[in-house]
């Protein structure tokens, strides 16, 4: 049976809080989204009744917490369509799924003269690595440039994109702009070049239906704790032909086959990646994010989300002095909004929305490359999750306006 939206901010134990006496109004959730208690159940559950390692035991709790991590991959690869569980790797969270296939898959296929190709509203996690694959190689690290509104000059794209291009990787959705870029088009166009795909998806997965076949992405990658699950787990997806040529990160216990004085050999995908005792506790309470997800459907989130945009873009738009980055319409966007007030840092702003109870987050979002693009030191920004409503959007931007009146007149 399905779960309602409408309902859905009772499932939210934290929401039912005062914050300095404000009830209050999260919308920080492009940084991490609050847990439903069905989720905070399934891990205390674990802890309770099955607590054991994984994979090597054969007695029943150890076979019942094996029984359980399995099934969240499962849940993992039919959430976004993988072709095979053994395309699902856990990891700790996107940044190191990310650094995984710069580090051991990029050395594999970039050399020096190569180009590796990004764009400027990538997150520190999908930028630093390939500075550093640069680096190692003595590749070329290229940009695609984005149109006035922050999206992607696919103009340019199809001119940056090369015979050269080895490694294409790109956001699937902006933490800054709400931008949702063109996957499927920009795939097709790195693989005509012989180049691999690579996704960073932890502003997508959480938000609209993931398709990682119908995307052809080769790799893509995504955080727990951004769509009601724990933090400490993620997932790095791969095609199964790509993820064989992976070298483990880590060696050690879970991982091998069989070890000797001078050799060893591995187990087959996905644990032959997966060395040393895992978040085990993390990928079950992932997997009953998942059950909470699929109970509303993401087709209604993203709908949602797009409705409280709607509302919340003009209302902004009507404030003087409010600058709004990124799409001005809503369809052309997440739930994700970064904004400035004139004269007014960021952070001061975040500070005074949080007096009225108003959670957003204020600096350069681990996206300084996009700040400079922009040419503002940081920005506001407020993101929209399943949970939040219409007096969500009113509350903040009622908190805007009373910080504008305040710091303009010294008044509330």
């Amino acid at each position: 049976m399905g779960k309602s939206l409408n309902t859905s901010r009772q499932d939210f134990p934290i929401l039912e809080q005062l914050v300095n006496d404000e009830s209050l109004v999260y919308l920080d959730n492009a940084a991490t989204t609050q847990k439903p208690q069905a989720v905070i159940d399934q891990i205390v559950d674990y802890y309770q009744h099955d607590n054991a390692n994984v994979h090597r035991g054969v007695h029943t709790l150890a076979e019942r917490a094996t029984a359980q991590y399995e099934a969240a991959r499962v849940k993992v690869q039919q959430f976004i369509n993988a072709a095979s569980s053994a395309e699902v790797v856990f990891t700790k969270g996107t940044t190191q799924s990310l650094n995984w296939i710069a580090g051991s898959f990029g050395p594999t296929v970039v050399q020096a003269g190569d180009e590796i190709v990004i764009s400027y509203m990538e997150h520190h996690s999908n930028l630093v690595p390939w500075q550093q694959l640069a680096k190692k190689t003595g590749a070329k690290l290229r940009y695609i440039d984005l149109l006035p509104d922050g999206q992607l000059d696919l103009d340019v794209a199809k001119q940056v994109i090369g015979p050269r291009t080895k490694i294409v990787s790109l956001a699937h959705a902006s933490n800054v702009l709400g931008v949702v870029n063109p996957v499927k088009t920009i795939a097709a166009l790195v693989h005509a070049q012989g180049g691999y795909m690579v996704v960073d998806g932890a502003q997508a997965v959480p938000h609209m239906p993931v398709n990682v076949q119908a995307l052809d992405a080769d790799f893509y990658a995504f955080s727990g704790h951004k769509m009601l699950g724990p933090t400490g787990i993620g997932v790095l997806y791969g095609k199964q032909a790509l993820l064989e040529q992976l070298s483990p990160v880590e060696y050690g216990g879970e991982m091998i086959d069989f070890v000797g004085l001078q050799e060893s050999t591995f187990k087959e995908l996905p644990w032959r990646l997966e060395g040393g005792t895992p978040n085990i506790a993390g990928a079950i309470g992932l997997g009953a994010a998942i059950d909470y997800l699929n109970q509303i459907g993401m087709t209604n989130i993203q709908a949602h989300e797009q409705a409280l945009v709607a509302e919340a873009l003009p209302a902004l738009q009507a404030i003087d002095g409010l600058t709004i980055y990124g799409p001005q319409e809503a369809s052309q966007r997440t739930g994700v909004i970064a904004f400035n007030l004139d004269n007014l840092h960021p952070h001061d702003l975040a500070t005074a929305l949080d007096m009225e109870g108003v959670a957003v987050r204020a600096g350069h979002h681990c996206a300084q490359p996009l700040m400079q693009w922009l040419n503002v030191a940081a920005t506001a920004r407020a993101s929209f999750y399943l949970y939040n409503t219409s007096e969500d959007v009113q509350a903040l931007v009622a908190a805007i306006q009373a910080a504008k009146e305040f710091f303009q007149n010294g008044t509330l």
